[in-house]
């Protein structure tokens, strides 16, 4: 397993979040990808509405 400066030269090189390299599936690892690319704002959002929806 490469150190974890190797894998964040990695991830910055394929434009991918750190995270992604420790996905367990492609689904997760697409979750990853597009989370990363939301702003700090809708991030937050995403993140109240899942933890709402989580308390039904």
């Amino acid at each position: 397993m490469p150190d974890i400066g190797t894998l964040e030269r990695m991830a910055e090189e394929l434009d991918v979040p750190l995270n992604y390299f420790f996905c367990r599936n492609e689904l997760s690892a697409e979750l990853a990808c597009a989370i990363d690319k939301l702003s700090d704002e809708d991030k937050k959002a995403l993140l109240e509405k899942l933890n709402s929806e989580s308390h039904l």
